[in-house]
């Protein structure tokens, strides 16, 4: 193999590749970023088995073909130390690598590129597609409600849904449910199927944010890829059935409010100034024929009071909640208004837009002994 490639060119690629070298392994092979040129086509490959990035067409200077497997820490840091232009990169039989630039020199040992495991891809038979811009605020708008506990596996990814024309995307772990819709450009068959967390944070970080771009999206049994401009990334699915989060969501309530998102949001944020544990230090919300609420919280360290004016219809509650939940609720809405209904105390609330109807977040409340 040998080729060369612009320097700034190679650190992106390999920033995005990085994202599936896993931290440990006792895979040695899978701590490498697999160089690939086939068919006058540059392209860099990570595989964590769970995960796998592909770049695709980088720009390059094809002088001859071949593949290498490279440490991939080793990899980019040599890169990165290098000065400004364009490198080369060139292996022997033997898998020995140079890297130069100018006056600069590495050599170093490869491994085998025919050791490097690589995920089959899925027929693209089936196409799902959706604005890159959409899918990025869905997850982002959701992903914080992913359980952590591993012993409930399903839980630690999230539910893509896609039915009767829109993709709906859901996260929960126990303690709240976050959701949210849009409507997906292509509609085949309705599609049901559990995403790890790490895959779609790592999206996150790769997807554009120009509305124009699109993500295409393909399943099988056991994989999903997703394709974009820029490269393709495939992941297993998690097995099992997900809760039935529509049978938790309920439309019945004793008391809604109408707020402004950002005068709680702010209140709230306020109100754990005092608290260095939020679950030890709830928020109390008292909801009164006044018009208005009262939020307060008693911490060892002192007290917070606060009022905000709301629209009120039906009984006075008081509820206790972890502000946190709240707060990481609050933050991803864009809407200035928000609707917040109660059943009782004990009851979850529900958080919905008073405009937007494609989102909607459940949050269990706290039960204080007085």
């Amino acid at each position: 193999m040998k080729i060369y490639c612009e320097k700034n060119t190679l650190l992106n690629n390999i920033n995005i590749v990085l994202k599936s070298v896993p931290s440990k392994t006792t895979m040695s092979i899978l701590e490498c970023i697999l160089l690939e040129v086939k068919n006058n086509s540059f392209k860099l490959i990570s595989n964590s088995l769970e995960l796998q990035i592909e770049t695709s067409n980088i720009k390059a200077n094809i002088l001859e073909e071949g593949s290498i497997a490279l440490e991939a820490k080793i990899f980019y840091d040599i890169i990165k130390s290098m000065p400004n232009g364009n490198i080369l990169i060139e292996t022997d039989d033997k898998n020995n690598v140079k890297i130069e630039n100018n006056n600069t020199k590495f050599e170093i040992i490869g491994k085998d590129p025919k050791e490097f495991p690589i995920l089959k891809l899925i027929e693209k038979d089936k196409k799902y597609s959706i604005e890159s811009l959409t899918l990025k605020n869905m997850i982002r708008q959701t992903k914080f409600s992913v359980s952590t506990d591993e012993s409930k596996p399903i839980l630690t990814g999230e539910l893509i849904e896609i039915k009767d024309g829109f993709i709906n995307i859901v996260a929960i772990d126990g303690f709240r449910i976050s959701f949210r819709r849009s409507n997906i450009k292509t509609q085949l068959e309705n599609k049901e199927v559990v995403i790890p967390a790490k895959t779609l944070n790592e999206i996150v970080k790769i997807l554009p944010d120009k509305e124009d771009n699109i993500v295409n999206i393909y399943f099988n049994d056991n994989y999903v890829l997703f394709e974009l401009d820029t490269c393709i990334i495939m992941s297993r699915l998690i097995d099992g059935e997900f809760i039935k989060y529509e049978q938790i969501f309920n439309e019945d309530y004793n008391t809604k409010i109408k707020i402004n998102r950002n005068e709680l949001l702010n209140s709230l944020e306020r109100a754990t100034l005092i608290a260095k544990d939020s679950k030890k230090n709830p928020v109390k919300l008292k909801i009164n024929n006044n018009e208005k609420i009262i939020l307060t919280s008693k911490t060892d360290f002192g007290n917070s009071y606060e009022e905000i004016s709301i629209e009120l219809e039906g009984e006075n509650i008081t509820i206790t909640f972890n502000p946190k939940y709240l707060i990481e609720a609050l933050k991803v809405i864009d809407e200035e208004e928000i609707y917040i209904q109660f059943i009782t105390p004990l009851s979850p609330c529900t958080i919905k837009g008073v405009t937007d109807k494609n989102f909607k977040y459940l949050i269990l409340p706290l039960k204080i002994s007085e």
